[in-house]
């Protein structure tokens, strides 16, 4: 799947942690993983996977009867989009502004500067080899 088709609905993000965290997983695995962390039932669960998969989010391989469910994008790509469309809807596009609310906003420990710090210093050097 392309990284720009990725927009996961704040269900489908659920699951999808779900096949992160582990994968494959049978449906049953799903289901019962789904149930502690979210509370959802069987048939939710079922439903999920089914329009999941029809949307090309995930995969199911049947086993000699067991449904067997594995990712087929990347966490790291669902999270560039949706990060971009955060920015985007919120901030307008701008990182600085995100940046400014946050540090505004927030304690940030000096371990979290340092870090943030280290991501810019990164992002310098990348552009100087443009």
């Amino acid at each position: 799947m392309k990284k720009q088709n990725i927009s996961l609905t704040n269900a489908e993000w659920n699951l999808m942690e779900c096949l992160w965290d582990a994968s494959p997983r049978t449906g049953r695995e799903v289901t019962e993983y789904l149930k502690k962390h979210v509370g959802w039932t069987r048939s939710t669960t079922l439903t999920m996977l089914r329009r999941m998969t029809d949307k090309g989010l995930i995969r199911c391989e049947d086993n000699e009867g067991i449904k067997i469910y594995s990712p087929l994008i990347k966490r790291e790509d669902a999270v560039i989009k949706e990060t971009d469309n955060f920015l985007n809807r919120v901030y307008k596009g701008s990182i600085s502004l995100m940046m400014s609310t946050i540090t505004k906003k927030l304690d940030l420990t000096k371990e979290e500067i340092e870090e943030l710090y280290a991501i810019l210093r990164e992002a310098e050097v990348k552009e100087g080899e443009k």
